[in-house]
């Protein structure tokens, strides 16, 4: 009977994958595609080349993946088009790790007025250099807002969308203006594809200083021609 029963065992494992495979044909077909890589642009398309221009003083090229996350990149390009991110700040940057922009709060609660963008975690690694979407604790919450690693961070793969990496510039992003909030945040400027024929990058107008009062002339100097000696104010009682 020990020896029949351990026949009925064995005959009911070997049946039970080929079961479940006739039972379950989506669901395997869903799990290869899932694992299925595309290819990616190569690092030449303008039309996935995202531009970026710092007021930390220069342009940063970064290139997008559409292969692994197409709704965020489809979101970047888009907004980007729009000139939603001139102007905006990076409101978090965290010395040895990221800095955080796209936030036209600036504060890390904003976000634009289109839906939020479905997580596409992909094998793609938090290595210095590489380019996510930011989000909620949902999951599904990415929209606007943007960070780039500073410098590795693996723990963060597979849990946060990441479309791209920086090409060029990466001296720009380290001088991003530290800080949560920063005292004096770095701006993007401007925002291209550099598809669209941008031009060349221009940086921020400097600020003349506060300009300083004429000097005062004292009571016992001497006015020049029919000037007339500044009055001394009234002190209050």
């Amino acid at each position: 009977m020990r020896f029949v029963g351990m026949i009925a065992m064995l005959a009911a494992l070997l049946a039970g994958p080929a079961m479940a495979q006739e039972k379950t044909p989506e669901t395997q077909a869903t799990a290869t595609a899932s694992k299925q890589r595309y290819t990616p642009p190569p690092t030449t398309d303008l039309e996935n080349t995202w531009l970026l221009d710092l007021s930390s003083g220069g342009r940063v090229s970064i290139w997008l993946r559409p292969d692994v996350a197409p709704d965020m990149v489809r979101r970047i390009k888009n907004l980007t088009r729009r000139k939603f991110y001139d102007g905006l700040t990076f409101h978090r940057v965290i010395d040895g790790f990221m800095a955080q922009g796209g936030d036209p709060q600036g504060d890390g609660t904003g976000g634009s007025d289109l839906p939020d963008v479905k997580a596409e975690f992909n094998y793609l690694p938090h290595v210095r250099g590489a380019v996510a979407a930011a989000r909620a604790q949902d999951e599904n919450s990415a929209n606007s807002q943007f960070y780039i690693m500073l410098m590795p961070r693996l723990s963060l793969d597979g849990k946060y969308t990441v479309f791209g990496r920086v090409l060029q510039g990466m001296q720009y992003v380290d001088a991003i203006e530290k800080g949560e909030p920063p005292a004096n945040p770095t701006r993007i400027l401007h925002a291209y594809i550099a598809a669209d024929n941008p031009p060349p990058y221009q940086a921020a107008p400097v600020t003349p200083p506060p300009s300083l009062d004429a000097p005062a002339t004292l009571p016992s100097a001497k006015p020049a021609g029919n000037a007339k000696p500044a009055t001394k104010a009234k002190p209050r009682r």
